[in-house]
C-alpha cells in the first residue's frame, strides 16, 4: 500500500507547523496544498521537497487527496468539511471543531454516513509525554488523583500579524474567545484524564487584551464525579512568561508535573517539597520519565494516529463526538458566566447523543 494522500489547506502558521511534523513521517506525503494566497501556499509546497499541486480553491483538490487537514478560519470548517465528506475524503480538523453545536453535530452525522474518518485536531493529547502522565495516573502507582492544573501563557495579538486587526482572529469568525479557540485544547485533556465533570464556572477578561473581541484570558474551574477537581488558566496577553505551559496533576502520593519544553515527567513528594525562604531551583524532583528536550508542537504524533484511523477504519482517540463534548463543556460555562451562575456540566458527553 502506497502512502496516504494528503491535502493541506489553509497555509498560515498553524500549518507551518504541522508540516514540520508531517515531514518526520513515512506514512503520509502531501499531494496538494490550498491557499487564497499563493504565495502562502507556495511558501509550504517549498517546504515539502516532493512537488505538491498547488491549488487556490479546495474545491478542485479533491482528486488528488486521500484525506485533509483544514486549517481555515473557524467560520469555514462547518462549510469545507462537508465538502471533503461529501467527496469520501477523510478529515483532520483544526480545532475548535466548528463554532455551533448544530454544525458540528450536522458534520459528525455526514461524515458517519460517509463513512470517512473525522478527526479533531488536538495535538496536545500525542504527546509522549502527556500519554505517559496518563498512563502513570491509570495505572494507580500514584494513588488517586484529586486535582489537575493546566496553565498556559502566550502572546498573540498586539503586533503580530496573526490577529491583526483586519483579520479573522478579532472578529466573530473566531467563535469565542481564549477559551473557545485555544482552551479548548485544555479542556479536552482534562476529560480525558478526570472523566465526567459534574459543574463548573468560567470567568474571563479581555483587559490586556483589548484586541479581542472577546475574553482574551480565561479561567475555568471544574468539579468532575469522582470528586476530583481541575483548573485551567489561559491568557493571550503575556508579556512575559517564565513556563508558556505547565501541566501538574496532585495525587495521594505526591504531584507529578510535565515539562513540556524539557521533556521530562517529574515527581515531587513530601520530602522534596519547597520551603519558605529556600531558592525555587533548590526544590528538588524525581525526573520519572524523559525523552529529551522538544520544543515543537509535536504534530507528528495526532497525524500518524490519523492516517491510522483513515486506513483501518479505527475510531480516533478526538473523534468527532469527543471534541464536541469537550466544545459543549464550553459552551456550558459561558451560558452560565453570562447568568452569574455555576454551569450544570453533567450530560454533555457522548450519552446525549445515545452513544
Amino acid at each position: 500500500m502506497g502512502k496516504f494522500r494528503l491535502g493541506v489547506i489553509g497555509c498560515g502558521s498553524m500549518m507551518e507547523n504541522h508540516v514540520r511534523g508531517i515531514n518526520q513521517l513515512d506514512c503520509v506525503e502531501i499531494t496538494a496544498v490550498c491557499d487564497i494566497l499563493r504565495d502562502r501556499a507556495e511558501s509550504v509546497a517549498a517546504s515539502l521537497g516532493n512537488d505538491p499541486k498547488i491549488f487556490l480553491d479546495y474545491e478542485e483538490m479533491a482528486d488528488a487527496v486521500d484525506g485533509v487537514l483544514i486549517a481555515l478560519p473557524h467560520h469555514l470548517h462547518y462549510e469545507c468539511g462537508m465538502f471533503f465528506a461529501h467527496n469520501g475524503k477523510h478529515i483532520l480538523m483544526e480545532k475548535p471543531l466548528c463554532n455551533t453545536e448544530e454544525e458540528c453535530v450536522r458534520l459528525i452525522d455526514y461524515c458517519d454516513e460517509k463513512k470517512v474518518t473525522l478527526m479533531c485536531a488536538y495535538p496536545v493529547r500525542f504527546w509522549p509525554g502527556i500519554v505517559k502522565l496518563k498512563e502513570m495516573v491509570d495505572s494507580g502507582e500514584y494513588g488517586q488523583m484529586f486535582q489537575m492544573s493546566i496553565w498556559t501563557e502566550q502572546l498573540t495579538g498586539l503586533n503580530s500579524s496573526v490577529l491583526d486587526k483586519r483579520r479573522w482572529g478579532r472578529t466573530s469568525c473566531l467563535g469565542g474567545g481564549q477559551l473557545f479557540s485555544h482552551g479548548c485544547h485544555y479542556i479536552d485533556l482534562l476529560l480525558w484524564f478526570m472523566g465526567e465533570p459534574v459543574y463548573g464556572t468560567h470567568v474571563g477578561t479581555n483587559l490586556g487584551t483589548p484586541w479581542m473581541l472577546r475574553e482574551g484570558t480565561s479561567a475555568v474551574t471544574m468539579k468532575f464525579e469522582s470528586g476530583a477537581i481541575a483548573y485551567h488558566g489561559g491568557t493571550w496577553g503575556a508579556r512575559g512568561t517564565r513556563l508558556l505551559y505547565d501541566f501538574q496533576i496532585h495525587t495521594e502520593k505526591g504531584m507529578l508535573e510535565y515539562d513540556h519544553f524539557a521533556g521530562e515527567v517529574r515527581l515531587y513528594d513530601s520530602n522534596q517539597m519547597h520551603r519558605p525562604g529556600e531558592e525555587t531551583e533548590s526544590c528538588q524532583y524525581q525526573v520519572v520519565w524523559s525523552r529529551g528536550s522538544d520544543a515543537t508542537k509535536e504534530t507528528q504524533h495526532e497525524i500518524r494516529h490519523f492516517v491510522e484511523c483513515a486506513t483501518t477504519g479505527k475510531k480516533p482517540l478526538t473523534d468527532g463526538r469527543s471534541a464536541l463534548q469537550g466544545l459543549r463543556v464550553i459552551w456550558a460555562l459561558y451560558d452560565a458566566e453570562k447568568r452569574g451562575e455555576i454551569a450544570d456540566l453533567r450530560g454533555l458527553g457522548l450519552a446525549k447523543d445515545g452513544e
